[in-house]
């Protein structure tokens, strides 16, 4: 019997920057048994600073000028928490979370880059677009250019403030991009005008003086207004419109149309209360092996960090090359060995993007403009984010665990493999302590008490509805998928019209020291708590284990009128069907396993899977719902199907009315499907084949984790229904067919699109 290593230690990467990316494919070629990695970040999908300007400028795609860290994370065995620290409590190696509860950490890493210094300027941080955070600039520059394309005739005039290299490349990409719309659209360029703020005498002081000079020129020929020695003072809008102000210290003033701010660096606020040894300008000091000056077992890296032996400019070349060094020194640490100190080289190769194809190699003293430097770089930022691309996840050999001079006894089965009383009394003493229960009269005996089982009383003329359900882990953030468990769960009671009651939980965690698997019940406890709060319903016990890997369950009871109970077999000829949520989940976890599907698609699958379906059964059971189911491990097919035969009726299923998850169909279409997708075809037989062929077809039969609730409503009131869900949240859902008469065919689902 294969014994699965013991977890012991926690490695925590805070922010997904170039570096801890490097850290993540690196560590991915060479996990170390009993080391767990976790990357903290708000971004799954990473902007690669290098192609940033040239993104801008319509150069690149998404996905080209991205780092896609959920393979990434993937393939390296390395927990992904979607979140954003907000602090550290370093006397408890914690890690504070906006909206999670606190990481542990044993070994700690910063990466979260740097942002731009706006608070001092009146009206900058109101009315300005910052350079960072990179996907909220995108998202605005998005809108901007939509709105252009929808009315190109309107003049546009753009502001950046900040003549560094960054606001001279990112004013080049911004203008190349309009130009080219606006030829595309037969409108004259006279209708752009852009400015360009510089405090300094000259631009981007940090480079040589021939590139100085040659920036200049090539903005001036590009018709560029060069506004240098001009102190931004003030932005505001002018009374009326939205317009935004530029005021100089010379008295100077634009009005612009959008101003973006690409100023120097400024350290994240959280730091500043953080314990850490921070600079004068608040970024953290480390030395040369990377740890902080005040914590050893704490690292930063990036922009956020100085090296105070080696100060460097905040370049992103200079967190490429601490990528290595940082991997190495992190493997060190957890295993006690001696630390290699880095050095980082004085002189480094620029190659700054002037427009049209071209762009300067900068280095020392020496510069040159030509298109040769533009290709050189569009080759070296290639090759950077092709190290990201075509993981091989799920190719890997396992780890091969040292031989220890005592051969631990292999783990024990039966009572044996429950959690200890330490690790469990742990977990639930700081789950009470950061959350609320939920409190009910109905409880006699609960979590609170001693006693072998929960005692809970029925209300008089109540009926108890009871459920179960359990699965194996589909992603490893234990707080997110606590709450994604406990909704596919509580779904068969609000499919029935029940109200839940009490519920038990079914905990499995995997091997670990007692700390580690009290770490893991509590961030799975205070998940539970979450959903219970908006659920309205107390937990009252459970039972956990230790195993190979982390599953969850819950049983769940409710309470219902007898006569209010919605069953599948009410459904009735000419009713209308109504889906409140999208499909696809198992083909896109499918596609995760195997390193396949984008980040953006799982965070936007997770979203609808949290959706709790509380409102939607309520709006059913206020349109007169005649039956109601929630779509899971059957697929949309086979749960339709005992609707229809419950209720001896049949119905028209149309394909191209069915919600999707973004991405599911692409991972269809690659022939990407759930392992239970095979049995869910058996329904298949029942299903007029005429529309086999069609695309969304085999959505039909993929499984549906913490799926949404279909319903049969009377079709006088379905518009009014679909109404309602919309205005609850429920964005997505859909009118995607109707019951009918059963003739004595043996189909009792028709298909039809447009």
């Amino acid at each position: 019997m294969q014994v699965e290593p013991t977890l012991t230690t926690d490695v925590v990467l805070v922010g997904g920057g170039h570096t801890h990316a490097l850290v993540l494919r690196r560590w991915g070629m060479a996990p170390l048994p009993g080391v767990r990695l976790t990357l903290l970040t708000d971004l799954v999908d990473t902007p690669y600073s290098g192609m940033l300007p040239s993104y801008v400028a319509g150069r690149y795609s998404f996905d080209e000028a991205h780092i896609d860290l959920r393979p990434l994370t993937r393939f390296a065995q390395c927990r992904l928490i979607v979140d954003r620290a907000v602090g550290l409590d370093l006397a408890q190696q914690r890690v504070l979370c906006a909206n999670h509860p606190p990481l542990a950490y044993d070994v700690l890493s910063v990466d979260t880059g740097s942002t731009p210094a706006t608070l001092s300027v009146p009206g900058a941080a109101e009315y300005a677009i910052a350079a960072k955070p990179v996907p909220a600039l995108l998202r605005q520059w998005q809108h901007l250019v939509e709105s252009v394309a929808a009315n190109p005739q309107k003049p546009l005039t753009l502001a950046v403030v900040g003549g560094g290299v960054g606001g001279v490349e990112l004013t080049i990409g911004l203008q190349e991009r309009l130009l080219g719309l606006l030829d595309t659209l037969g409108q004259p360029t006279t209708n752009l005008a852009m400015h360009l703020f510089h405090r300094g005498e000259e631009l981007a002081a940090e480079r040589n003086r021939w590139t100085r000079r040659r920036l200049e020129r090539v903005l001036r020929s590009r018709h560029i207004h060069l506004h240098l020695s001009e102190e931004v003072k003030e932005i505001r809008l002018n009374e009326g419109s939205d317009q935004r102000v530029v005021i100089g210290k010379s008295g100077l003033a634009v009005e612009c149309d959008r101003v973006f701010w690409v100023t120097s660096a400024a350290a994240p606020e959280w730091l500043q209360e953080s314990g850490l040894s921070l600079t004068d300008q608040g970024f953290i000091q480390v030395s040369d092996t990377l740890q902080t000056l005040s914590h050893p077992n704490v690292f930063a890296v990036g922009d956020v960090a100085t090296m105070v032996n080696h100060p460097r400019p905040k370049a992103g070349v200079f967190a490429v090359r601490q990528g290595p060094p940082l991997t190495d020194n992190l493997r060190r640490s957890v295993q006690g060995k001696p630390l290699k100190p880095f050095r980082p080289q004085r002189q480094f190769l620029s190659l700054i993007e002037t427009g049209d194809g071209s762009a300067i190699a900068d280095r020392g003293l020496l510069s040159i403009q030509s298109p040769l430097a533009h290709r050189w770089k569009d080759h070296i930022d290639r090759k950077f984010m092709a190290r990201f691309s075509n993981l091989p996840v799920g190719q890997m050999p396992p780890a091969k665990t040292p031989a220890p001079a005592i051969k631990p006894p292999p783990p024990c089965a039966g009572c044996g493999s429950k959690v200890g009383s330490t690790a469990l009394t742990e977990a639930l003493r700081r789950v009470r302590q950061d959350f609320p229960e939920v409190a009910s009269d109905a409880v006699l005996i609960g979590l609170d008490a001693p006693d072998d089982a929960a005692v809970v009383t029925v209300p008089p003329g109540q009926v108890m509805v009871q459920t179960v359900d359990y699965f194996t882990a589909l992603i490893d953030d234990p707080f997110i998928l606590a709450q994604i468990c406990l909704k596919h769960c509580l779904g068969d009671l609000y499919a029935m019209g029940a109200q839940p009651h009490t519920v038990l939980a079914l905990v499995q965690v995997p091997y670990a020291t007692p700390a580690k698997q009290a770490d893991t019940l509590y961030q799975i406890l205070a998940g539970t708590y979450k959903g219970l709060l908006a659920a309205n319903t107390p937990l009252v016990g459970g039972h956990t284990v230790v195993g190979p890997q982390l599953a969850l369950g819950f049983a769940c009871n409710g309470i219902a009128s007898p006569d209010a109970l919605l069953r599948k077999g009410g459904m009735q000829p000419n009713d209308v069907l109504i889906l409140t949520q999208p499909l696809g989940t198992g083909t896109l976890f499918a596609a995760d396993m195997q390193g396949k599907a984008k980040g953006r698609w799982i965070e936007a699958a997770i979203a609808h899977m949290l959706t709790p379906n509380q409102a939607a059964a309520a709006i059913f059971r206020t349109h007169g719902a005649t039956a109601c189911t929630d779509v899971t491990g059957f697929g949309l097919a086979g749960h339709l199907l005992e609707m229809v035969r419950a209720s001896q009726v049949a119905a028209t299923l149309n394909l191209d009315a069915l919600p999707v998850l973004a991405g599911a169909a692409k991972t269809l279409a690659a022939g990407i499907a759930s392992t239970l997708q095979p049995q869910n075809l058996h329904a298949a037989e029942f299903i007029d084949p005429a529309e086999s062929s069609h695309p969304l077809y085999p959505l039909l039969f993929d499984p549906q984790t913490a799926g949404g609730l279909l319903a049969s409503i009377p079709a006088a009131a379905a518009q009014a229904c679909l109404s309602d869900l919309h205005c609850q949240g429920y964005a997505h859902a859909a009118i995607i067919g109707q019951a009918k008469k059963r003739s004595h065919s043996k189909v009792f689902l028709e298909l039809k699109s447009a």
